[in-house]
């Protein structure tokens, strides 16, 4: 029982340290790909059927972007909304600062990580707890 309990012991650990540091690195590439996002004030317009928010950009330029339904449903009945639109593109925004598939690897990362570190701390108190 000992050595099966050693085994599954350091598959956590191996698989936990490698898959976590691979979907570390996943997250961080996904996220220099997203770019720079910048907060903005955007302006909510009902253009028949369909809503679209527009806003100014850094340079000066107007944007515009229709909305889907997810972000109308978040958006309501505002006439305006903070957005975050992207740096270097035009027409470009989402409602969150951050990317959600962004997020979700980092965090997924953390998770697997942490397996492996947990299992590694435990292999190593049993090594020292039998002698």
């Amino acid at each position: 029982m000992s050595n099966v309990v050693d085994v599954v012991i350091e598959l956590f650990t191996w698989v936990g340290l490698g898959a976590g540091t691979l979907l570390a690195i996943v997250a961080l590439l996904l996220y220099v790909a997203d770019g720079t996002w910048l907060p903005v004030r955007a302006v909510v317009e009902d253009l028949g059927d369909h809503r679209a928010v527009r806003w100014f950009d850094e340079d000066g330029g107007v944007n515009e972007a229709p909305l889907s339904p997810h972000d109308d449903e978040r958006v309501g009945t505002a006439d305006m909304t903070d957005v975050f639109y992207r740096r270097g593109s035009l027409h470009r925004m989402r409602l969150t600062r951050s990317s959600p598939l962004v997020r979700f690897v980092a965090l997924l990362a953390t998770g697997v990580l942490g397996l492996g570190v947990v299992a590694f701390a435990v292999s190593i108190v049993l090594l020292f707890a039998r002698g």
